[in-house]
């Protein structure tokens, strides 16, 4: 009995020495929390681009003298010459200043009087303003039908031209240079002229060709179907670079046949996305909420200008207008 007594109090005390020990020893420290990964830098914000001066004169690249004057967001074509000068839109809309200062720009060109100034199509946005070209000696030509409805509207800001185009189209030649005033027939007006350098391969077109982005207000009363045979017509002409009545995007750059082809490819995809509901008698609602163009949702203006076209091809085909 003794013995077993021996072993149970031996073993008791082992059991109590390890006891002590595992009380003595402190706990092993946890590992560390993987500290959470750093928050990036919050990206810095690209610099706004500087606004763009209010007016510029440049010539354009590759010419001895053609030039284009911008006055905010429209812009003019002038050609100076040995004998003088041609000039065109006046756009001197609600700011008589863009006129003055068109002119302006002018003489610090050339000496040289303006012998012509040319209206584009009989839109005030271009044309008004041109009294000054008229009080400094300039004959103002514009084509007959640009007459005929300015004569009707009678804008104390918009002198009647004194010469008018027949649908024929005239050539001008002053000092060694040819421009020829081209008439294609219904377009974004009645009244556009094409006017078009055959030696330097430059044609200025208003309006109806937007150089880069998508069609926008001037849309509402375009002749759709016209305008397509309109912009085929342009392009059969030997010409380089378009000249536009409002900046190109991006940057203000001209215009090319691929630019004047992309925008007949636009209009004859709209025109087909809007036929057969406007056929199926879905317009004006709810074909102008269902019409979109996705190939053209990155194209500057899109947004605004894609309810502008869905009326303008809902009046044509759910109307005949």
């Amino acid at each position: 009995m003794r013995s077993g007594f021996a072993q149970i109090a031996a073993a008791m005390a082992v059991f109590a020495m390890a006891t002590a020990a595992s009380a003595q020893t402190p706990p092993a420290t946890p590992p560390a929390a993987t500290p959470p990964p750093a928050t990036p830098p919050a990206a810095t914000a690209p610099p706004a681009a500087a606004a763009p001066p209010p007016f510029a004169t440049t010539k354009v690249e590759g010419t001895e003298n053609v030039y284009i004057f911008r006055y905010q967001g429209h812009q003019s074509m002038f050609v100076v010459t040995k004998d003088g000068v041609i000039a065109t839109d006046p756009i001197g809309y609600l700011r008589p200043q863009a006129v003055k200062t068109y002119i302006d720009e002018i003489k610090k060109v050339t000496d040289k009087p303006i012998k012509y100034l040319i209206y584009s199509h009989h839109h005030f946005d271009h044309i008004a303003g041109g009294k000054p070209f008229k009080d400094a000696g300039a004959t103002i030509i514009a084509h007959k039908r640009a007459k005929e409805r300015l004569a009707v509207l009678k804008d104390p800001n918009t002198p009647l031209p004194d010469q008018v185009v027949s649908d024929a189209g005239r050539t001008i030649k002053l000092g060694g240079t040819t421009l020829e005033l081209k008439y294609f027939g219904l377009n974004h007006s009645d009244s556009n002229l094409v006017m078009w350098l055959p030696k330097e391969k430059i044609v200025f077109v208003v309006d109806t060709i937007p150089v880069g982005s998508f069609p926008g207000r001037g849309f509402i009363d375009i002749y759709p179907l016209e305008t397509e045979e309109f912009i085929k017509k342009v392009l059969a002409l030997d010409w380089e670079r378009l000249i536009p009545g409002h900046p190109g995007q991006p940057g203000g750059r001209l215009g090319t046949k691929k630019d004047a082809q992309d925008i007949l490819t636009l209009m004859q995809e709209a025109s087909a996305e809007m036929k057969k509901m406007g056929q199926d008698g879905k317009c004006w609602e709810p074909a102008e909420k269902d019409f979109k163009l996705p190939k053209y949702a990155n194209w500057p203006g899109y947004e605004n200008g894609l309810p502008l076209v869905a009326r303008r091809y809902c009046g044509l085909w759910g109307r005949g207008t």
